[in-house]
């Protein structure tokens, strides 16, 4: 084989069966699953973020799922660190790194390098806290809607997280995320990747997320959060930010009733998913499949790897 070492990476929004796709690929060929999504990273929540469960896990290796504590943020820039560290590891033991996940910056920033943006100053970092404490992440978003609409358009408006980080890197650098993202110099990762994605429409996976939510339920969603809040009652804590998460956060508070939570909780996966398809439709070579077609996802890897010998 020359070249750069190969890697997979089985992509698309949330419920189209990534996992079962990376599986039949590892029936092929030796491999290892590394995580890219930011939610399935948390170790208190297996079940709400959807980690693969013990039958998945016993068909080959899985790496980088539920390891971080409730209390501890994941950023794209750490999670690159991780996955390179992970990828070496894996191409190491001779086999083939298959990364499966939705959280598309962490893919992108991975195969195309992180953008240099400077370390922000901490007083313009506690005056956007400020603000988005005072005023909520829905004013930063709104300013962002003309300073930068392209990356607007894929963060939604309550994402604190993103529209604060947006907001200091613009009032710092004087550039927008998309600059840094776009122009700025980047070190692409030293891999050959295929990129599979898994293509469905919204209205396709709409009744398929509702009931993978009565499923999370029925397997102990409610308990493992109970559990989680009895060890990190920090309702600002990152690991409670997730979809799932925050409302079922919000039924231990006394805040909505558990029905109001369910259906908030479908109302933002669908949100979140929307947000995926349209993300994952601007990438470049993606191969789509439908969910189930995974001997098919199967035989492109294995004559990828063909190729390359």
């Amino acid at each position: 084989m020359h070249g750069k070492p190969p890697i997979v990476c089985l992509l698309g929004p949330t419920g189209t069966g990534k996992t079962a796709a990376a599986i039949a690929i590892s029936r092929r060929v030796d491999a290892s699953v590394i995580n890219f999504d930011s939610r399935q990273v948390y170790s208190d929540f297996p079940i709400i973020t959807a980690q693969p469960d013990g039958e998945e896990r016993a068909a080959c290796p899985h790496l980088l799922y539920g390891f971080l504590p409730t209390m501890e943020k994941m950023t794209a820039a750490r999670f690159v660190g991780l996955a390179m560290e992970t990828i070496a590891e894996v191409q190491g033991q001779g086999r083939l790194p298959i990364l499966v996940g939705g959280t598309g910056l962490y893919i992108k920033s991975l195969l195309n390098g992180m953008a240099p943006i400077p370390e922000i100053p901490q007083d313009i970092r506690e005056k956007v806290l400020a603000r988005v404490k005072n005023e909520g992440p829905q004013v930063l978003h709104a300013e962002l809607v003309q300073t930068d609409p392209d990356y607007a358009a894929r963060i939604h408006q309550n994402d604190t997280q993103r529209n604060v980080r947006a907001a200091e890197v613009f009032i710092s650098t004087g550039k927008n995320m998309t600059w840094w993202h776009t122009e700025s110099e980047h070190a692409p990762a030293p891999y050959d990747a295929l990129k599979i994605g898994m293509k469905i429409t919204l209205d396709d996976l709409e009744p398929h997320l509702g009931k993978r939510i009565d499923q999370m339920l029925e397997l102990g969603a409610l308990a493992e959060a109970k559990t989680a809040f009895d060890t990190c009652p920090e309702p600002d804590a990152p690991g409670w930010t997730g979809i799932g998460c925050a409302e079922l956060l919000a039924f231990l508070r006394d805040e909505m009733t558990l029905d109001e939570a369910r259906i908030k909780w479908i109302k933002n996966t669908r949100a979140y998913a929307k947000r995926q398809i349209t993300w994952f439709r601007k990438e470049t070579d993606i191969h789509w499949f439908a969910p189930g077609e995974n001997e098919a996802v199967a035989d492109l890897a294995g004559q990828w790897l063909a190729a390359k010998d």
